[in-house]
């Protein structure tokens, strides 16, 4: 890909100059970092972007678990709001000030920092450790140009979660189909006086399933061509359109993943589509207080198959880290199988180790029982240096769709218009 590679060696050059929040601080005999008589020292600062309230706590917690193996490291835990995190890691990177030594990449941004010099290349180092074991999909998106960049912390898809009591209520199934979704909301609305699905119409994420369930994808990297205008993709926009407009599915242009929670907490649809990030905080809601009532199943199937998109997150270390030591330690310990386990229990998160998988607490876990088939058979995103990118156009002509600003058919097309602009390859 075009993009980065001209400035990939001044931004290596001035991330390799830099100084980042960690290497600032200095251990109790005054060293920057490092090892101190052979033992790890210094400061790492670690970005960290899970949900504040639920996961937060624990990821936390388990950061003080390595101080406790390491005493004269100092992990400095920040937790940055996701929707902010790419764009201040770039900042804070670019401009040499105030990067963290660590941060918790989403996926698609791993091949995106990789490509502009930020990272650290992870190969040799103890962050890469049993590199073997962890699951061949979520390594896929720590590589970049030849070298790894990145150690897979979770990985996940989505499902639809339900209100056993609701669909119970209405007399219908779980849904399997498109269709059957619409024909369930008619007796769910009767009977319960409730909307059958909360569909987000804030972030394009919530749209991969439509967009897969009828065959299509955003870009073919094989090829370099864009399909996000391809006729599978406006069979997706008018898929989502009529579940608005038969009013199956309710759904918002703003606030979207604090109305949809609210709403499935509260007992107010029957129905939304989430991943397993989201099953702690969903239960902690009024209609879960019996978590007998908290169901998963697969997103309905479009007019093709039923698909999921690959999300997931890794450990990445900063180029710029004047602690590159303590944070790759830092690293090898929060994605050992010992913690990945511990998070698991405690949230539900699927792992990326396989090993894992088969502790006992884990594998007897309902929610990673559901999710880790539908990971096995998740769509992968393009692991390419504008994947993370791809969102904002998409994302602009799926909430014009939703609130009838855009055809289906120019939302494609003004899509298919932007991704070309933005990959200069692709046809």
């Amino acid at each position: 890909m075009r993009r980065g590679i001209a400035a990939t060696a001044l931004v290596a050059s001035l991330a390799l100059a830099a100084t980042a929040c960690g290497g600032d601080t200095t251990d109790e005999s005054g060293a920057k970092g490092g090892k101190s008589g052979g033992e790890l020292a210094g400061t790492v600062t670690w970005w960290d972007t899970s949900t504040v309230g639920s996961e937060d706590k624990v990821f936390k917690a388990l950061a003080e678990g390595f101080e406790k193996e390491h005493p004269k490291v100092k992990v400095n835990y920040v937790n940055v709001p996701f929707a902010d995190a790419q764009n201040k890691f770039k900042n804070a990177a670019s401009s040499g000030s105030g990067a963290p030594d660590v941060i918790r990449s989403e996926v698609a941004w791993t091949p995106d920092f990789a490509s502009l010099g930020y990272l650290a290349p992870l190969d040799g180092t103890a962050a890469l450790d049993k590199e073997d074991d962890y699951l061949k999909q979520a390594a896929a998106s720590t590589k970049y140009d030849g070298k790894t960049f990145g150690v897979p912390q979770v990985i996940d898809s989505v499902g639809i979660f339900y209100n056993k009591k609701l669909l119970k209520e209405a007399g219908v199934e779980v849904p399997k189909t498109l269709d059957e979704l619409t024909e369930a909301a008619k007796a769910i609305k009767s009977k319960t006086g409730k909307a059958a699905l909360y569909l987000r119409g804030d972030d394009a994420y919530w749209f991969l399933s439509f967009l897969y369930g009828e065959g299509g994808d955003m870009i073919n990297t094989k090829d370099k061509s864009v399909t996000i205008d391809d006729k599978p993709a406006i069979d997706a926009f008018k898929a989502v359109k009529e579940l608005v407009d038969s009013k199956a599915a309710v759904t918002d242009a703003t606030n979207g993943w604090d109305n949809m929670q609210k709403a499935i907490k509260d007992g107010e649809v029957a129905m939304a589509i989430n991943g397993p990030w989201a099953v702690t905080d969903t239960l902690a809601g009024d209609a879960f207080k019996d978590k007998a009532n908290f169901g998963v199943a697969p997103v309905p199937a479009g007019s093709k198959t039923a698909g999921s998109p690959q999300g997931g997150h890794n450990y990445a270390v900063y180029a710029g880290s004047k602690n590159l030591d303590a944070s790759y330690e830092f690293v090898k310990y929060m994605s050992s199988a010992k913690v990945q386990a511990e998070v698991t229990e405690k949230l539900s998160l699927l792992p990326t180790r396989a090993s894992v998988y088969g502790e006992p607490k884990v594998a007897e876990n309902e929610i990673v029982q559901f999710f880790k088939p539908v990971v096995e058979t998740a769509v992968e995103r393009p692991w390419v240096p504008e994947g993370g990118s791809l969102f904002a156009p998409l994302q602009t002509q799926y909430t014009k769709v939703l609130t009838g600003q855009a055809t289906p058919e120019q939302a494609a097309k003004s899509t298919g218009d932007s991704y070309r602009k933005l990959l200069k390859d692709y046809k």
